[in-house]
């Protein structure tokens, strides 16, 4: 029904900037809160950064001052902006939606995209 495709991960040495990218498709009326999400090796899934439709915005304080969310709602993209990356950046990064489904269909569903890995490393 709703569908999440994440691009802009890639490797990147420290101190670095990357831009991620997030473009839902599908049955979609609207979408509530978008947000990324990232999880390292061994570790457990974690929030980075969301933003409502409204464009009010919250961060991990580990990425606070370094990483900017902002989103396109004409295009329902959420874009990540990534600067002085740390190696403790690295992750997969998954995007997140939340989506009012658009008729015939009816209903809210959390969509989840594939994850792109973004490596910090010299």
């Amino acid at each position: 029904q709703v569908q999440l495709v994440e691009s802009g991960g890639g490797l990147v040495q420290p101190g670095g900037s990357l831009r991620l990218s997030c473009a839902a498709s599908g049955s979609i009326f609207s979408i509530n809160v978008m947000g990324w999400y990232r999880q390292a090796p061994g570790k457990q899934r974690e929030l980075v950064a969301a933003i409502t439709s409204g464009g009010s915005t919250n961060y991990a304080d580990s990425v606070k001052g370094r990483f900017t969310i902002s989103r396109d709602n004409t295009k329902n993209t959420v874009y990540l902006q990534m600067n002085s990356l740390k190696a403790e950046d690295t992750a997969v990064y998954y995007c997140n939606a939340g989506v009012i489904l658009a008729v015939p269909n009816v209903g809210y569903v959390e969509v989840w995209g594939q994850g792109t890995l973004v490596s910090v490393s010299s």
